[in-house]
């Protein structure tokens, strides 16, 4: 079903001149030391097995020793940037770990591991090329979700924080079998409100192994929360089941427990609520949405196939006559933002109107 859905290739995107100015007024876009194609220059490299002796598909490398003490030096600027005020004293406590390059998938990342000496607490960041998409995928996470996300763009080079949680595909796996009945419940409604605000956002391909399941645990009890790792297939595809998470056969099985857990009555109530929530963040995210949409409705993100099909897609489920005069992937996004917004505000002016005649 998952390859039925997905184009076979994603091209990645340029940052136009209007997004470069956005990303510099929101410091976004920060000098950094080292590029992605700096770290393509490993001379070798050995497989990264789990702890099942499974390859991960991740693939450690190594450099030359010259090249090795500068790129070091380099990853801990990065991190300083990051995560501190960017200056170089905190270099002597920290130690680059392990440079690790994946081998799946569109963007080709490299995670690179950073440990405290002091402590031996460590850290993620990632280091990719730059795309359109996925900063926007980014930034809509940052505006749209329950989650602020923290990454710098310089020239072709992206830096992401990592996300921290039990990988979707490891979690219905391992940990789910485990879970007790009230734990599945809860599960299930999250996936609920996930497969709804990738809906509403159109963040596709969230197939198990591109999101995390965050467990935090509260007085007597443990809370799971889903959150999105992967902001690549963000308004590209022209399939509308594509942004569902629901339609790829790696979530079958959280589907399945929807179907166990949830009463009709119940989903939709759940999707409401998500519906409303995103829409509170997109009017408390003020100029700063606006901006961001402004800029994505005129940008170069998808094909003229893919707009006009999803267009049409999201006309039969809205009956909004505009989405089928989209001409750009970014208008589909706005009036469909905008739909959200607007369905909520009328419902809020209806309530207020029927309390005044209550009193």
């Amino acid at each position: 079903m998952s390859e039925r859905l997905m184009s076979k290739k994603k091209p990645a995107f340029p940052v136009n001149k209007k997004l470069d100015a956005y990303l510099e007024h929101y410091s976004r876009k920060i000098e950094i030391p080292i590029f992605y194609e700096d770290l393509l220059r490993f001379s070798g490299s050995i497989v990264v097995y789990d702890s099942n002796d499974e390859d991960t598909l991740w693939v450690r490398v190594y450099y030359s020793e010259f090249d090795r003490t500068e790129i070091d030096i380099s990853l801990k600027k990065v991190y300083s940037i990051l995560h501190s005020d960017g200056s170089d004293s905190i270099f002597p406590f920290l130690n680059v770990d392990a440079v690790d390059y994946c081998t799946f998938g569109n963007s080709k990342p490299f995670r690179i591991k950073v440990r405290n000496i002091l402590n031996d607490n460590f850290t993620y960041f990632y280091v990719k090329r730059t795309d359109a998409s996925r900063i926007y995928g980014l930034e809509l996470e940052h505006m749209l979700s329950p989650y602020n996300l923290n990454f710098l763009v310089y020239g072709d080079t992206l830096i992401e924080e990592h996300i921290a949680g039990i990988p979707g595909d490891v979690f219905i796996k391992d940990f789910l079998p485990k879970c007790n009945e009230s734990e599945k419940s809860q599960l299930a409604k999250e996936f609920v409100k996930f497969n709804e605000r990738c809906m509403i956002r159109l963040l596709g391909d969230m197939r198990s192994y591109n999101y995390v399941i965050v467990p935090t645990h509260d007085f007597d009890h443990v809370v799971y929360k889903i959150r999105a790792i992967d902001f690549d297939q963000q308004c590209y595809e022209g399939k509308l089941k594509v942004y569902r998470p629901q339609f790829f056969k790696e979530n079958y099985q959280m589907v399945m427990l929807v179907k166990e857990k949830l009463q009709r009555n119940s989903v939709d109530q759940y999707k409401i609520e998500e519906r409303s929530i995103v829409a509170k963040r997109i009017l408390s995210s003020g100029n700063r949405i606006k901006r961001l949409i402004s800029i994505v409705k005129t940008d170069d993100i998808s094909n003229d196939d893919n707009i006009v099909a999803l267009s049409q897609h999201i006309y039969d489920l809205t009956g909004d006559i505009n989405f089928r005069r989209c001409k750009t992937m970014g208008e589909v996004l706005a009036l469909a933002l905008d739909f959200v917004k607007r369905n909520y505000e009328d419902v809020s002016m209806k309530q207020i109107i029927e309390n005044k005649i209550n009193l």
